[in-house]
C-alpha cells in the first residue's frame, strides 16, 4: 500500500444553532478534509478544523502546510514504512498542528485498513460505547437555560457551559442553569481564557459557597498564564482542566510537575494528531492524572478519530467531550459509528469507519 496521491477538499455543514464562546462565534462548519490514496486504490480520510484563535491556523495555511508535507510522504508504504511516514510528517514542518492531525488521521485510517481492523482495535482499545457532554453556547441567561433544558430533554446528563465574557454575569448563568436542570445533571464550565486568576477564584468560590459543585472548570485564564492556573488551584475545590495551555508533552509535564492542574484536555488538533494524543494520555497516566478528550468545532472524521483514541486509552481518558457531530444540522457521511445524541458507539468496520 504505497501512497500515490494526497488531495484536499472541504467539508461544509450548517450548525443547528450558532456556536458561541468567549473567543469566537461560528454559524457554519467549514473543515479541511484530507484524502490519501494508495496504489491499490485504498483511501484514507482525515479532517481538521481551522481555528485561528486557538491553533493559529486558517484554511489557507492548512492547505499550504499539507502541500509542503506531501512530497515527503508520496511513494512510502503504509504497511512497511508507517513510523517513517509519521516521522517525515512531523519533521518536515513545525507547528501547524491541525494540518498534521488531518494527515495523521488519514494515515491511521489506512494503517488500520491494512491490518483489517477497526482503528480502535489496532490501537489496543476494546471499549465501544461512550457518553459525551453537549456544549451550551454562551448567550443571555434565559437562552442558556432554555438550551440546557432542551439538552436534558434530549437525554444529555452532562452539560458543558460556555462562559467567560463577564464574571458577574457568568455567576448568574451558572446559578440559573443549575437551578433549572437540578443537581443530577453534571455541569462542566469552560471560560475559554476569559478570566484572570483573581476573577476565576471569585467566580468559583461564589458558586461553591452557593452549593454548586461543577465537575471541572476548563481553561479559565490565558494559555500562557501558568502561575495563574496554580494560583486558582490552591484556592478553589473545583478541579482545574487545562486546554489551550497544553499543546505539547512539554507543556503538560510543566503544568503537572508544579501541580497547577487536575486534569488534561486532549485534542488531536493540538497534539498534531493521534500519535501525540496517545503520548499525552500516557504522560498523564504516569502523573496519576485523568484526561478529557475533546474536539474543536469539527466534523465526523475528526470526531471519530477522537472516539477511537478514547477507546485506546480508556483507562486514563475518563471524560468525553466529543459533541461536535451533534451540533451539526446535517451529517452527510456514511458511518459505522453511531452518533446518537449523548451516546457514541464504535462499529466493527475496518479503519476509521467514516466515508463520504
Amino acid at each position: 500500500m504505497k501512497i500515490k496521491q494526497i488531495r484536499t477538499t472541504t467539508f461544509k455543514a450548517p450548525l443547528k444553532t450558532p456556536f458561541k464562546t468567549a473567543l469566537r462565534r461560528v454559524d457554519h462548519l467549514e473543515d479541511l478534509v484530507v484524502i490519501i490514496e494508495c496504489n491499490d486504490g485504498t483511501l484514507g480520510y482525515g479532517e481538521g478544523a481551522p481555528t485561528p484563535v486557538i491553533t493559529g491556523e486558517t484554511m489557507g495555511s492548512m492547505i499550504a502546510a499539507i502541500e509542503h508535507i506531501r512530497p515527503t510522504l508520496i511513494g512510502l508504504d503504509i504497511e512497511e514504512d508507517f513510523e517513517a511516514i509519521l516521522s517525515n510528517l512531523h519533521r518536515s514542518i513545525v507547528k501547524n498542528t491541525t494540518a498534521k492531525s488531518a494527515l495523521e488521521i488519514a494515515l491511521y485510517d489506512l494503517g488500520s485498513q491494512a491490518v483489517k481492523l477497526p482503528l480502535y482495535r489496532m490501537l489496543g482499545g476494546m471499549q465501544t460505547t461512550f457518553k459525551t457532554d453537549i456544549t451550551i453556547s454562551m448567550n443571555d441567561i434565559d437562552q442558556m437555560v432554555a438550551d440546557s433544558l432542551q439538552a436534558v430533554e434530549r437525554g444529555y446528563e452532562i452539560l458543558k457551559i460556555k462562559i467567560g465574557d463577564n464574571p458577574k454575569k457568568d455567576i448568574e448563568r451558572i446559578k440559573a442553569i443549575h437551578h433549572a436542570v437540578g443537581k443530577n445533571i453534571t455541569l462542566r464550565l469552560d471560560a475559554n481564557q476569559g478570566w484572570n486568576a483573581v476573577q476565576s477564584v471569585e467566580v468559583l468560590q461564589t458558586i461553591e459557597n452557593a452549593g454548586i459543585w461543577p465537575q471541572l472548570i476548563e481553561q479559565p485564564v490565558k494559555a500562557d498564564d501558568i502561575q495563574g492556573l496554580k494560583y486558582i488551584k490552591k484556592r478553589v475545590q473545583t478541579p482545574l482542566l487545562a486546554d489551550e495551555s497544553i499543546f505539547t508533552l512539554k507543556d503538560a509535564i510543566t503544568l503537572l510537575e508544579i501541580e497547577a492542574i487536575d486534569y488534561v484536555n486532549i485534542k488531536l488538533a493540538k497534539t498534531a494528531g493521534i500519535s501525540g494524543a496517545l503520548e499525552l494520555a500516557d504522560t498523564a497516566r504516569n502523573f496519576g492524572v485523568k484526561c478529557m478528550i475533546g474536539c474543536m468545532l469539527e466534523g465526523p472524521y475528526s470526531v471519530a478519530a477522537g472516539v477511537h483514541v478514547a477507546s485506546a486509552k480508556a483507562d486514563v481518558i475518563s471524560m468525553i467531550d466529543l459533541d461536535a457531530v451533534s451540533l451539526l444540522a446535517e451529517n452527510p457521511v456514511t458511518s459505522s459509528i453511531c452518533f446518537k445524541e449523548s451516546e457514541i458507539t464504535l462499529g466493527n468496520e475496518v479503519g476509521l469507519g467514516i466515508r463520504p
